[in-house]
């Protein structure tokens, strides 16, 4: 007996919408290879759909108070801390990270769940008492209206829980655009905001591929895009949705940099840039790729970290027999020999292969989408496996005379997402700090990733776009000012004619 595949539907107007467009992508389980179902990919039909209900809800919303809004935000709040953990199971049986892993995205995004439960302080207006002689000037933050979210497949809840939470607060609705390598966790967030208690319509998924993004980028009332992804994507976006007229914030790639410096505690660096090179299979945009040994430490560091990797247990995400492995496979067959292929050219160049993640089967698993933790040295900075974001388990040593010649190689690189130096030098960190041209500094962090009334994004070609992802700089993208300016007329002192230019008195 033939199983029936499931197809991931679109949310609209509150509910499950299948698809009729006929199109739909595969979603795999990247532990064992095999399809899980498929995903319905929008046509125009369904993209003009979703945002037009997007627009009612929207219509809806804004008329909320905000004591109405702040309690479905603490709703959504309570329900996700509750049922994380079935979410968690979700994310890894479509992405392929552990399960821990995966509650911790889910973890760093409900921070900005509660960030956004505090919305009334953040959309406040201001009010100047008597500017000019009876005269008052305020202003107001009012939603932007519809505004679209297309997040990517490494962080399938995290990066929408970066701009939803908040857009929503401020009384906007929004479109979210999944990644169709893992989008049922989406849908499951829209059931949760509804349980809320958010209007139908506040909240859409739209499945699809890249005629989605393109309905939103192209689409007059999607007010604002928000993007997390590669860079050139991200710059696609960005120039496409400026050219239309949209506020936008498009997070790009990174090649992330640790720096260590002799003085450093190379059993904690170690310890770090495994953690930071090889969590989630590598696969996140504030991954440390390079580690920059200011020698004389390269060789003790790679016996180290070498050491390390031999004891990390890599398998199927989900774990066996209540025992979880280290570090999961990665999202897709594609990806894995993009990865293997990033290796190949580093040997080619000349690069020393400490450690090989090549060709590695897991038992059990071997249809799996399996890569092992690499480390690479000796790699020179003209190949393109150390200029390009490799997006895997690939840990690069590059090694340098000095501090100087290790913060000149970082700051000639083309991202600036985020970095990393390693010492208990406090002057050394501090210049450090000054003068590294990225945005996402750690001091004996490896992945500095801002809590969320901070907020997230870097420099170069790591952000295109009006602002960062959450914090104040998020409340202030999915808002804009009014300034208004007041007379109300005392009927004793009337003003009288004056046909010149206004000024203040």
């Amino acid at each position: 007996m033939t199983s029936v595949i499931r197809t991931i539907p679109h949310w609209i107007d509150g509910a499950e919408s299948p698809s009729k467009s006929g199109r739909t992508a595969p979603v795999y389980n990247p532990a064992t290879g095999a399809v899980s179902a498929h995903v319905a990919l929008a046509d125009q039909d369904e993209i003009d759909a979703a945002i037009a209900s997007a627009e009612r809800g929207y219509r809806v919303w804004k008329t909320y108070s905000i004591a109405k809004r702040q309690t479905v935000l603490f709703a959504f709040r309570e329900l996700l801390n509750s049922r994380k953990g079935e979410l968690a199971q979700i994310v890894t049986a479509e992405h392929g990270k552990v399960v821990s892993d995966a509650l911790g995205e889910i973890l760093r995004g409900q921070e900005v769940v509660e960030l956004a439960t505090g919305f009334p302080h953040l959309i406040k207006g201001a009010f100047s008492e008597n500017a000019s002689t009876g005269i008052d000037v305020y202003s107001l933050k009012q939603p932007l209206g519809v505004v679209g979210v297309v997040s990517p497949f490494n962080f399938p809840v995290m990066v929408p829980l970066w701009f939803v939470p908040i857009a929503i607060a401020a009384g906007n609705a929004v479109v979210l655009k999944p990644s169709e390598k893992d989008p049922s966790a989406a849908l499951w967030l829209a059931e949760l905001w509804k349980e809320a208690g958010l209007p139908d319509g506040v909240f859409t998924v739209l499945q699809g591929d890249k005629l989605a993004v393109d309905g939103l980028l192209h689409s007059p009332i999607v007010q604002s895009i928000s993007f997390v992804g590669s860079t050139p994507i991200a710059q696609y976006i960005y120039e496409t949705a400026s050219r239309n007229g949209k506020r936008v914030q498009a997070l790009g790639g990174a090649k992330n940099h640790m720096l260590v410096l002799p003085d450093a505690d190379l059993d904690l660096v170690a310890d770090q840039a495994v953690n930071a090179g090889y969590g989630a299979a590598g696969e996140r945009c504030m991954a440390i790729s390079v580690a920059i040994a200011v020698e004389p430490v390269a060789d003790e560091l790679i016996a180290k970290i070498s050491e390390r990797i031999a004891k990390l247990r890599i398998g199927n995400g989900a774990g066996q027999d209540g025992v979880e492995p280290d570090m999961g496979p990665l999202i897709s067959e594609v990806h894995r020999d993009k990865v293997s292929s990033y290796v190949d050219i580093a040997e080619a160049d000349g690069a020393k292969i400490v450690v090989d993640g090549r060709g590695l089967t897991i038992d059990g698993h071997e249809d799996g989408f399996f890569f092992g933790p690499t480390l690479i040295d000796e790699i020179p900075t003209t190949s393109r496996a150390y200029q390009e974001e490799i997006f895997g388990p690939v840990l690069s040593i590059v090694r340098v005379k000095t501090f100087q010649e290790g913060l000149d190689l970082i700051n000639s690189g083309q991202f600036g997402n985020g970095t990393a130096i390693f010492t208990n030098d406090g002057g050394a960190a501090r210049r450090f700090q000054s003068e590294v041209e990225v945005g996402m500094i750690g001091i004996n962090v490896p992945i500095p990733v801002p809590v969320a009334y901070h907020s997230f994004g870097g420099w170069k070609s790591s952000l295109f776009g009006d602002a960062k992802a959450y914090g104040v700089h998020g409340f202030d993208f999915f808002t804009r000012e009014k300034a208004i300016t007041s007379r109300w007329l005392d009927p004793a002192t009337h003003g009288g004619i004056n046909l010149g230019f206004p000024q203040n008195d």
